[in-house]
């Protein structure tokens, strides 16, 4: 075994395994301890960091496979490319933790710019245009709420943190073989925890007096067909309301359907739209709808879009949710976080800025437009967004509507395209960190499941089984409580990138200063 241990390859691709199992579903969380210690092993034994990222390169590629193998579900080529290239980036902040080992004879200080330096490649990764949040290291514990509720105060990135410090500290006490060092690990270890339960509310019931009755659809239409295999948008449209007519109840308020629900492109004025509106003034019920959108500009729109129609409108085409009132009142929102490539191109604005010469049509390769603005459906008795797919990873967005004062939070999606793997079972889980974070109760509709109902501690109340066709009704509460994390956001996340861009500042100033 030992010997083993001497290689750097077995070194790295143990860690990344030990990764990989530690993600939902298999929910060996506890597994990403002594993948960082081997990881900051695997640093001691590399003489570069040319070296370190070209063993720990293979460790981060057998980390992503196993945990987002399913992304070649929906397209090999994106798939591949994705893993590739993110198991690239995750070379950076380990590069940047052996600089902190180099520069630094102080293990506390080494092991707090280790976790901060890992803290800040997750946040700035969830900024930019190829941001891919799946594999935060806070994710990999969603399914573990009695230990993370302390997320409400630090966001789930202080999962992140308490990882990572806890990982190079216990390293750290190997290495040098401390005594008092092994109590600071053991402290560090256990007062997160210790936190949680502290705040752990174990009433799961919506038993207070303001509640909303939702009705939430899961038509399990087969993405992979046109029309779910059915013969056009009529068909599929007479199949929602059948569904929906059967589950809902008269105290239902809200019927939520899934993202791409209505399979296809059309105008929040279209005779589809117009026909969930009249639904929702027969029944005095309101609507969260997952449809494909179109949307007009002004003739001298400066913005990318698709195309022109033959009106002379410059228009594009979103992935949105329609929200229809209980008095047929119709509105919007665009999806705001959008997937790398498979939805959109990265980076088209400043492609488009860059092509002065016009070579290229942008607006129409640019793929789904980007929504800028968090826009709910509001009534006299509730608030709440309609939370498309991707959008449910991104605390940063969800944070606005729940500053809006949204009193319970709605996800609809469609994780039809990866099949029966993983993905679905991770995207569940990944709600719970939310409901922790806002204290928001979650209702959530999946085209082919996962649906389900979620309160704010994050357990699990109302779940269904993944390709079946059902709906169910239940309740949520309306709450206006504002979390630490609600009112000061990335508070943790901005401190380890301050962290880290000092330590590495100052490093770099006095090494040179040396010589």
């Amino acid at each position: 075994m030992k010997q083993w241990l001497e290689n750097k390859w077995v070194i790295s691709v143990i860690a990344g395994v030990l990764l990989g199992l530690s993600f939902p579903p298999i929910n060996l969380s506890f597994l990403s301890f002594p993948a960082f210690i081997l990881l900051f092993y695997l640093s001691d034994k590399c003489d570069s960091y040319k070296q370190l990222a070209y063993y720990s390169y293979a460790g981060f590629v057998v980390w992503n496979l196993i945990g987002t193998y399913w992304l070649m579900m929906a397209s090999l080529g994106a798939g591949i490319a994705a893993i590739l290239a993110n198991s690239v980036l995750m070379t950076i902040p380990l590069c940047l933790a052996k600089f902190f080992t180099q520069k630094s004879e102080s293990p506390i200080l080494v092991a707090f710019l280790q976790a901060s330096a890992w803290v800040s490649y997750e946040f700035l990764h969830h900024q930019w245009d190829l941001s891919w949040t799946w594999l935060s290291i806070g994710n990999a514990w969603s399914n573990f709420i009695g230990v993370i509720q302390y997320i409400s105060l630090t966001g789930h990135l202080g999962i992140t943190f308490w990882v990572v410090l806890s990982s190079a500290l216990a390293y750290q006490v190997f290495k040098r073989k401390q005594k008092k060092l092994a109590y600071v690990v053991i402290g560090i270890f256990l007062i997160f925890p210790a936190w949680s339960f502290l705040l752990f509310e174990s009433e799961t019931k919506s038993g207070g007096s303001d509640q909303t009755h939702v009705a939430i659809i899961q038509p399990n239409h087969d993405s992979y067909q046109s029309y779910g295999g059915m013969s056009g948008l009529r068909e599929v449209v007479d199949s929602l309301f059948t569904l929906t007519e059967r589950t809902i109840t008269p105290d239902t308020e809200l019927i939520i359907w899934p993202e791409n629900a209505i399979d296809g492109f059309i105008f929040a004025d279209s005779r589809t739209a117009i026909r969930i509106a009249d639904s929702a003034k027969a029944w005095n019920k309101n609507f969260i709808v997952g449809t494909g959108l179109y949307k007009t500009y002004p003739e001298d729109t400066e913005l990318l879009h698709r195309g022109t129609l033959r009106t002379g409108e410059p228009y594009n085409v979103f992935n949105a949710a329609l929200f229809v009132d209980d008095e047929g009142t119709i509105s919007d929102y665009e999806k705001g976080n959008l997937v790398p490539i498979v939805e959109r191109i990265p980076f088209v604005e400043t492609l488009s800025a860059l092509d002065v010469f016009g070579w290229v049509n942008w607006g129409e390769i640019a793929g789904f437009g980007k929504g800028s603005r968090p826009d709910m459906i509001e009534t006299e008795s509730f608030s709440s967004p309609g939370l498309v797919c991707y959008d449910s990873v991104y605390p940063s967005w969800i944070r606005l509507f729940v500053q809006k004062n949204a009193s319970f939070l709605t996800i609809i999606t469609n994780d039809g395209w990866w099949g029966d793997t993983s993905g679905h079972h991770q995207h569940f889980a990944y709600a719970r960190l939310r409901a922790i974070e806002f204290d928001r109760w979650i209702a959530r509709s999946a085209n082919n499941g996962i649906s389900g109902i979620i309160a704010p501690n994050g357990a699990i109340v109302q779940k269904t089984d993944y390709w079946i066709r059902t709906g169910f009704t239940g309740t949520v509460e309306n709450l206006t409580t504002q979390t630490f994390f609600t009112r000061f956001g990335n508070w943790l996340s901005l401190l380890c990138l301050m962290a880290t861009f000092f330590g590495w500042g100052y490093f770099t100033f006095t090494s040179r200063k040396k010589e």
